[in-house]
């Protein structure tokens, strides 16, 4: 899950919440919801894709075939995108930055870029823990603003979190 900024974004649903409107998830609940009752990569995507939620935000979800990776774009009533894998240019990997996929992500916070250069030069071959791990602890990935890492295996059920600190010369983003 990455944070989705939104002018129409969190405080608005938590505000509905507070005043009564609950049909909205809170979107650590229904992240644990899809963790724990769905049984396939396609029971997740559609319980992430057609529940309405309190905050906009990405979700990152893999499965454990082949080409299951997708990043779900959502805004707090609907799905604004949902990107495979197989639709991103790159055979291995997907990668989400906080920012619309298919917009240039702000000038002063291009993440995608560099990202896209390690992933690149990680290699397929070298796909794992020990290497994701990497890429998301080089900066600029890794800022003053990156909260946690969660990293998951999904065929061997594997899962590390990490709390972040970026030393400085770090940015905030």
């Amino acid at each position: 899950m990455n944070e989705r900024f939104n002018i129409d974004g969190g405080y608005i649903g938590f505000i509905e919440w507070v005043l009564g409107e609950r049909d909205a998830k809170w979107i650590g609940f229904i992240t644990r919801d899809a963790l724990e009752t769905s049984e396939s990569y396609s029971g997740a995507l559609d319980l992430l894709t057609q529940s309405k939620v309190l905050a906009p935000a990405y979700f990152i979800l893999g499965g454990n075939q082949t080409g299951e990776a997708v990043v779900i774009t959502r805004d707090r009533e609907k799905t604004d995108d949902v990107w495979h894998m197989k639709d991103t240019g790159h055979p291995f990997f997907i990668l989400e930055t906080n920012y619309d996929h298919w917009k240039a992500p702000l000038f002063i916070d291009d993440r995608r870029t560099p990202a896209t250069k390690c992933m690149n030069k990680l290699t397929q071959e070298n796909i794992g823990i020990p290497g994701i791990f990497n890429v998301l602890s080089t900066k600029p990935m890794l800022n003053k603003l990156t909260a946690y890492t969660a990293l998951m295996q999904v065929n061997s059920g594997h899962l590390e979190t990490y709390l972040r600190y970026c030393p400085d010369p770090c940015w905030p983003f």
